[in-house]
């Protein structure tokens, strides 16, 4: 099974919704994305669209905001999306060994998302809390300390 595209109802849904919460405002830009990405799990074109008709914003000036924030994405995710921080701070107490263990497990590169749809697997500059590297985030949960023996304990608690 592969990562199902979402519906243009479920789509105009969701950036209604958006703009409702946030106002069509060019200032409610990244807000508008975040939200859109969170109900759908990505940011489909036919939504950039939509928010781009709507807020009276060029297209690549949404694509230009979204390609840029690790957390906004245009290619559908994976129920589960993995963050791995690179950061230095984290690379010296262990990080390489996690990520390889991550990539390992996952049988994923960064930026893949895994066939059936459960995974997707990025890196990020920093996700802000150095002082418990090596740290992963998977969805909302954050997972300091890290070491490559206890990456498949906390692979299985997304089962």
């Amino acid at each position: 099974m592969s990562v199902e595209t979402k519906s243009s109802e479920k789509i105009l849904e969701a950036v209604n919704a958006a703009i409702e919460k946030f106002g069509a405002k060019q200032e409610e830009l990244i807000p508008i994305l975040n939200e859109v990405n969170r109900q759908l799990g990505y940011i489909p074109t036919e939504a950039m669209e939509e928010i781009s008709r709507r807020l009276k914003e060029p297209k690549s000036s949404l694509f230009g905001v979204a390609s840029f924030y690790h957390m906004l994405s245009t290619k559908p995710r994976g129920r589960h999306v993995i963050q791995f921080c690179e950061s230095a701070p984290c690379h010296v107490v262990g990080g390489r060994e996690v990520f390889e263990a991550l990539k390992e497990e996952l049988g994923l590169e960064p930026n893949e998302t895994s066939p059936d749809g459960k995974w997707t697997l990025i890196t990020t500059s920093c996700l802000g809390v150095c002082s418990v590297g090596p740290v992963i985030v998977i969805d909302e949960d954050i997972y300091g300390n890290v070491d490559a023996r206890k990456v498949p304990e906390i692979l299985a608690r997304y089962e």
